[in-house]
């Protein structure tokens, strides 16, 4: 998971085409966010999948744990998916994170690349609440994750018909796994192994995270 140096060569520039962005606050990385990325890869025919863990979160209300936690948890959760890079450039930046001052940066430093930015149907949904959200979508094809709904619980996402060439769709398979229930069943003392990779699990209690509710 290196990253592109300012020593590379004008042709290995040129070979990186199409770009994800998969952004998330990832407190943790756990099983469906591996699967959304490996779906992303292939299915988008990726170059390169950039795992952006989120700064200062402007939407939540809760407080994230450290981002030098998240971040590391996050190289562990992506280590083995060729072509995938976490990058900290959100954590750099000062003041609020917003998604469209990332994508900004990636398109300045790869100007001929495209850019895919990868999000769940929930996302999708509030995208017009989101910082030069218009802007965002100019910059970067909308790819929204959805999950296999056999019981038609849950609308399927509708993009806005003025932008609809703008958006893609991820199919991606059933997998009821969320960072929130996760953190829930560390404090209660649960057993977290099937939602998050051993490596994770482990780098959780070693740093004592997720202690308390």
């Amino acid at each position: 998971m290196t990253p592109v140096s300012a020593s590379t060569s004008a042709s290995a520039f040129a070979a990186i085409k199409r770009i994800g962005v998969f952004g998330g606050a990832f407190d943790p990385p756990h099983a469906a966010h591996h699967a959304l990325a490996q779906a992303a890869l292939k299915s988008l025919a990726l170059d390169q999948l950039r795992i952006v863990p989120t700064g200062q979160a402007w939407h939540k209300t809760r407080a994230l744990t450290s981002p030098a936690h998240r971040l590391a948890m996050a190289q562990l959760a992506f280590a083995d998916l060729p072509g995938v890079w976490v990058d900290p450039i959100e954590m750099e930046r000062q003041g609020p994170s917003y998604t469209v001052d990332t994508l900004r940066a990636l398109k300045q430093q790869f100007p001929q690349s495209e850019l895919f930015l990868v999000m769940g149907a929930d996302q999708a949904r509030a995208l017009t609440t989101w910082h030069e959200w218009q802007e965002v979508l100019r910059l970067a094809i909308i790819c929204v994750a959805e999950r296999e709904d056999l019981a038609g619980s849950s609308p399927p996402f509708v993009a806005p018909k003025a932008y609809e060439s703008r958006f893609r769709r991820l199919l991606l398979p059933v997998m009821p796994v969320s960072a929130t229930d996760i953190r829930d069943k560390i404090a209660k003392h649960g057993d977290i192994a099937p939602l998050v990779f051993e490596s994770v699990a482990r780098y959780i209690d070693h740093h004592h995270l997720y202690q308390t509710p």
